[in-house]
């Protein structure tokens, strides 16, 4: 019989939700704040948390801080309960590293459907985690870096964010790392006078949000959407698990990562050494393979964005693509730049 910890500052729905849950078999442990929900999560380390967002003592994020920074806890299922007010705050969960929602009120079989299938899929990967690796690299079920974004497409939690929002902020907790399965994402700092630098600029079949495996470093910039986005999120100690027994991905993977690296590098060097017309004309360039858009169809980016990640002042930008237009290399309508010259522009790179 499986164990529940139900974490409910209501007491009526606490007890009308541990009644249901008993009858249809399951074991419950109830807790009325969050404080209280840590100590018996940690006492009975039950198989599965339902826990309320807002709550007296301590939150529901709180609590999965807590329980996520601790060995014996981070692997249970967590399902939080929300009222629709806060459906806003939900992502904010979701990227602590909570396994799934409900919204209150929710009907009997929502709560019980959402409860079996994260029973069941933790089962998996425990067994998954548990078997022998003695099979051959032939045999393994990721061999190479592809099928290990298979497996987050997969088994990843899917995470959607439209134009303009947040996937994560620098100094946030690094829980997850994803893998972008459509749209774009730029990453960011801010130095010192408030100003953005964008640091790099991701797109569909990237991954992103990579830090420690080893320590629980935080976000080392913030990482917002271009264009409306779907990503497939793993848990970064499910991940570290899964290449720790398998070698060949764990040094394409690093490949990859290096790879990324050089890229970066050879970026800030361009933002270094120069001219202002040549890393405008890069910016475009690079903007126009990473949206994977015919340039003479346009391409739709902020200004702000195009010098940011240029490395140049806002102003400086504007004046080089009115020189540009002035040269007959490109067109600008509105917020739409349409590349004339193609080959001239890169000759300007």
């Amino acid at each position: 019989m499986k164990t529940i910890l139900l974490i409910e500052d209501d007491t009526a729905l606490r007890e009308n939700t541990a009644e249901l849950l008993e009858l249809s078999n399951y074991t419950v442990i109830t807790a009325p704040n969050g404080k209280l929900g840590i100590d018996k999560a940690v006492e009975s380390l039950p198989d599965i948390i339902v826990c309320d967002i807002m709550m007296p003592e301590t939150d529901g994020y709180g609590v999965l801080e807590a329980l996520s920074s601790q060995p014996q806890t981070r692997h249970i299922p967590f399902i939080f309960l929300s009222a629709k007010t806060e459906h806003k705050e939900v992502r904010k969960g979701m990227n602590l590293g909570a396994d799934d929602y409900l919204t209150k009120p929710f009907e009997e079989e929502e709560l019980l459907s959402a409860i079996e299938s994260r029973l069941a899929k933790a089962a998996i990967i425990s067994q998954q985690l548990a078997q022998p690796h003695t099979q051959s690299d032939s045999e393994d079920q990721l061999r190479n870096l592809n099928e290990l974004k298979n497996f987050f497409d997969d088994e990843g939690q899917i995470l959607k964010f439209a134009k303009g929002e947040t996937v994560y902020k620098e100094g946030g907790n690094s829980n997850q790392i994803y893998l972008i399965l459509k749209g774009i994402v730029k990453t960011h700092k801010m130095d010192e006078s408030g100003k953005a630098l964008i640091t790099s600029l991701y797109k569909a079949d990237d991954f992103l949000g990579f830090t420690s495996f080893i320590d629980n470093v935080p976000y080392q910039e913030s990482a917002t959407v271009i264009e409306d986005c779907e990503l497939a999120g793993i848990y970064k100690h499910d991940l570290k698990a899964l290449l720790e027994k398998r070698q060949k991905v764990s040094l394409e993977l690093m490949e990859m990562l290096t790879d990324n690296l050089s890229e970066i590098k050879e970026q800030l060097l361009q933002m270094a050494y120069s001219s202002v017309r040549k890393k405008t004309a890069q910016t475009i360039l690079q903007f126009v393979e990473i949206l994977n858009k015919n340039p003479e169809e346009g391409i739709k980016i902020s200004r702000n964005d195009l010098a940011s990640v240029a490395g140049i002042a806002t102003e400086s930008l504007i004046r080089t693509l009115s020189g540009f237009k002035k040269l007959g290399l490109i067109e600008i309508e509105g917020r739409n730049i349409k590349i004339k010259d193609l080959d001239g522009l890169a000759q300007v790179a």
